[in-house]
């Protein structure tokens, strides 16, 4: 596997942060790739607009599990606002080769894993549909095929 990923999705893959339930909630969502089976649920605190908690626990690929560890880390303490900027800036780059994004460096290597597999697509972007679902007060989102 770690000929597949580079020492960063390595890292988030091993040591995913913010993979936990949070216990009261302000919002949550469940997400699901039917082409693969990933399952997400997205946990969200927030106050006054702030995402002051963020969280995530899945039953997923690597790729999936990284890429929702480096985007609770890069969302967490954003405006909703902001979080909706990022998340959208993070679909246009997903499928633009040589992407470099200006929110997170980690996340930079998510795009180079795109490059290598772009069948993987759906895999890298579940925890962030399922986030913005979140954050748009639905409970449940289904990847379409």
């Amino acid at each position: 596997m770690e000929s597949l990923y580079d020492k960063v999705m390595m890292d988030h893959i091993r040591n995913a942060r913010n993979y936990r339930r949070l216990t009261t909630p302000s919002s949550f969502a469940e997400g699901v790739n039917p082409l693969c089976g990933d399952r997400f649920s997205i946990f969200l605190k927030i106050s006054q607009t702030v995402i002051v908690d963020l969280s995530f626990q899945c039953e997923c690929c690597g790729i999936s599990m990284a890429s929702a560890s480096m985007m609770t880390e890069l969302i967490k303490g954003q405006t909703e606002t902001q979080a909706r900027l990022v998340i959208d800036e993070f679909k246009k780059f997903l499928g633009q080769s040589g992407a470099t994004f200006k929110h997170g460096a980690d996340i930079n290597s998510i795009f180079g894993t795109m490059e290598k597999f772009p069948s993987r697509v759906n895999c890298a972007s579940l925890g962030w549909t399922t986030l913005e679902s979140a954050l748009n007060g639905k409970t449940k989102v289904t990847l379409e095929i």
